[in-house]
Parts: structure tokens; C-alpha cells; sequence
């Protein structure tokens, strides 16, 4: 499966990142925190590319990378050496080209469900199935956006307080 290349660029840091800790390189915590953060930007931006807010994301996830990647480089040219930093260089420029270099397969996740911006999330799993029409009446009071992933699961998204309130009405379902 193809990806953008900000994806690409974050798997070539990962992976150099893992590389120098395997080196038992010092690397500041600071460096994992922001690749953790950039990892939660690209997979919102893919979840809606269009939207706004999603392209604003994936250019700070951009900038944060590049921060990263310049001072991977600085620690890998300061504590390794220069051929090896020129092999990471190389894999970089790669990945910004949009090179694939890794393969991302298309895994939607059963936790992190990475709503669209602005909006809360919660996913049910009942014990038996339910009708539709009750669950889609309790999302449409409360403005709720509700996916049914199988006969027994569902995702719920909406404002916070709406989606609480959703599932507090729902809770009935829990007893059947």
C-alpha cells in the first residue's frame, strides 16, 4: 500500500532513531514524545484529507519531523560518523522525494479510532445485536454520527457532551 511521503519520512526516523538507541546512543526524550505526536497527526490527516484542520496538522507533523531529523543527524554525525549519517541522509532524501521505502499496510485500528477534528469518539460492543432504527434515533436526537462496524459493534461520534448523553440512553441496550 502507498503512502505519503511525511509517512515515509517518519518511518526513515523511526528507524534511525532505533538504530542509534541500538548503539546505546543517549537520544533525548524529547525526540520520542514529538515522533509519538507526528505518528497521531499523519493518521488524523488521513483519516480526512480535505479538511482544514487535517491539512494544518499534517504541516506542523512536517515541521516537527524536520526538527527531529536535523537532530538525529547532529547526534548520529557527533557520536558515529560521518559515512553513517550519510547513509541515513541518503534514506531521508529518499523519503522526501516520496520514494517508497517501507511498506505501511492498511490496518484501521480497533483503538485508537482517531476522530475528525473537533469531534469525541466511543465505540460499543453490545452482547446481542440491535435494531438500527433505535440506536440511529438516539444518534439523531443528540446529532451523533453513529458507524456499525458489525452487527454488534458500533462507533459514536459527536460533540463530547452529546456523545455521554448518547450513551447514557443507550445503556439500556447493555440489559437486554
Amino acid at each position: 500500500m502507498s503512502s505519503l511521503p511525511v509517512e515515509q519520512l517518519w518511518l526513515v526516523l523511526l528507524d534511525f532513531l532505533t538504530d542509534l538507541k541500538k548503539q546505546n546512543i543517549k537520544i533525548p526524550s524529547e525526540i520520542n514524545k514529538n515522533m509519538g505526536l507526528t505518528k497521531s497527526q499523519i493518521s488524523f490527516y488521513k483519516k480526512d484529507t480535505s479538511h482544514p484542520d487535517m491539512i494544518n496538522e499534517i504541516g506542523r507533523a512536517s515541521v516537527t519531523l524536520s526538527e527531529i531529523q536535523n537532530q538525529l543527524i547532529d547526534i548520529a554525525s557527533d557520536k558515529v560518523s560521518d559515512k553513517y549519517t550519510e547513509q541515513w541522509i541518503d534514506k531521508i532524501r529518499r523519503a522526501n522525494k516520496g520514494e517508497q521505502l517501507y511498506d505501511v499496510p492498511d490496518i484501521h485500528s480497533k483503538f485508537n479510532l482517531n476522530p475528525p477534528p473537533g469531534f469525541s469518539t466511543s465505540r460499543i460492543t453490545f452482547k446481542k445485536p440491535i435494531l438500527e432504527e433505535r440506536v440511529q434515533d438516539i444518534g439523531e436526537s443528540y446529532g451523533l454520527i453513529i458507524e456499525y462496524e458489525d452487527d454488534l459493534t458500533i462507533t459514536v461520534y459527536g460533540d463530547k457532551k452529546d456523545v455521554q448523553k448518547g450513551i447514557k440512553e443507550m445503556g439500556s441496550f447493555f440489559l437486554e
